[in-house]
């Protein structure tokens, strides 16, 4: 059974943390999370880091870095996406993408706090897809509202 989410101007809110707590995600959801199915990537990094993906394309993301220099970012393949982890404990907390000055972010499951029931799980090839294919997918299905908020400026 869930816990029963908070829900604010119709979003359902929904947090996440790394082990050690210097990135945190703030995470707003316009409809219920069973609604979401996780995407599962094929891609090497994915998989070798059991990563499952939710986004929401009406939704928001704040993601918030205590000390910028633990905040890692790793690149692959066609170097499109920045895989977010912590440097410290090592969780990859989300990917990013930017195009026309918008960021984009789609976060790993497995870094949301509460005990939340998700849709169906999904397996995706991006390694299929073409460079413009990815970023059309992206655009189209990841949080558009992203926030990266550095705190120890």
């Amino acid at each position: 059974m869930t816990n029963q989410l908070p829900i604010t101007d119709n979003l359902y809110k929904l947090s996440g943390e790394c082990h050690c707590g210097n990135i945190n995600l703030d995470i707003n959801l316009s409809k219920p999370p069973s609604s979401f199915q996780v995407r599962v990537c094929d891609c090497d990094f994915c998989r070798k880091h059991g990563a499952g993906f939710i986004s929401d394309v009406h939704g928001s993301l704040l993601i918030s870095v205590k000390h910028a220099n633990q905040l890692g970012h790793y690149q692959q393949g066609s170097s499109l996406a920045d895989f977010l982890f912590c440097k410290k404990c090592g969780v990859f907390m989300a990917v990013t993408f930017q195009s026309g000055g918008q960021l984009y972010s789609a976060v790993n499951s497995k870094a949301i706090n509460e005990n939340v029931v998700f849709g169906e799980i999904v397996p995706v090839s991006p390694k299929l897809l073409s460079a413009l294919e990815k970023t059309d997918r992206w655009i189209n299905n990841w949080f558009g509202d992203v926030s990266i908020q550095i705190l120890d400026t």
